[in-house]
């Protein structure tokens, strides 16, 4: 089987297809046409940028070159995820990036010693991709955990105060909150789990197979894959939650309202 490279014909063919968002955009007036351009000039960039700087990082094949490239992109990660959402609190963004900083390294670490095994660990074909998908993933669940548990605390606020005024301790209080806000973050990734390979071909098992390698070979990564990631996106859930519970409850249990702020 050949590979099938791509000319600057065929990626101008496939980018004239964000037309069709614009055109829905405008006969809806829905306003986004400014945010489809950006967004598509960002695409194409991005990749490029990334495309040319793996190049680089391929041929140096060296520990000091692929960990300071792997530290960036989880820092971004963890930015990117604390930086969503209607509400914001002080330390929020040392939460998220705690949380998909701690998750996403220890679950990398397991696939490429203990499941991969590749040598050395460093090896950028395995490395950054592996990093780079369970990253996307995590990053998702750390968000959507942040968001629904503050929103959450603010929408179930007079529960909350009252539990904590009949005496209950602050986790009885916000319990409810915490399980909806983990729940919010799975989601997602078990979504995903429930219609790979009936309605969805990922994308790492859609490249190996376009790149020739043997359908079944391909499908045994991706289970690998999927299962990293359900456990990278679980628990750098929980702990982004955990910390936001942390945050904005105190140790004498009372509620840390006034910490919430709305962004402007």
């Amino acid at each position: 089987m050949n590979y099938q490279n791509l000319s600057a014909l065929d990626m101008g063919i496939a980018a004239s297809l964000i037309l069709i968002n614009g055109a829905l955009s405008l006969l809806l007036r829905l306003g986004l046409e400014r945010q489809l351009i950006w967004a598509a000039i960002r695409t194409v960039v991005q990749l490029l940028a990334i495309g040319y700087l793996l190049g680089w990082v391929f041929e140096f094949a060296y520990w000091y070159v692929v960990l300071p490239l792997m530290c960036l992109m989880t820092l971004i990660a963890g930015i990117s995820a604390a930086g969503r959402g209607k509400r914001t609190y002080a330390g929020q963004r040392v939460d998220s990036i705690v949380s998909v900083w701690g998750s996403s390294w220890l679950v990398t670490a397991v696939g490429l010693f203990a499941i991969i095994r590749i040598h050395p660990w460093y090896e950028p074909q395995y490395a950054i991709p592996i990093l780079g998908m369970i990253l996307g993933n995590t990053l998702t669940g750390v968000s959507l955990g942040i968001e629904r548990m503050t929103q959450e605390l603010t929408s179930g606020r007079n529960n909350i105060e009252m539990i904590l005024a009949l005496g209950g301790s602050r986790w009885e209080a916000a319990q409810d909150a915490i399980r909806q806000a983990v729940r919010a973050g799975m989601i997602p990734t078990l979504n995903q789990m429930a219609v790979v390979g009936i309605v969805s071909l990922p994308g790492m098992m859609t490249g190996q197979v376009l790149a020739g390698e043997s359908p079944v070979d391909a499908v045994r990564y991706q289970i690998v894959i999927m299962f990293l990631i359900a456990a990278s996106s679980a628990l750098g859930t929980v702990g982004a939650v955990l910390l936001t519970y942390r945050r904005l409850f105190s140790a004498g249990h009372r509620f840390l309202r006034y910490r919430l702020e709305d962004r402007s």
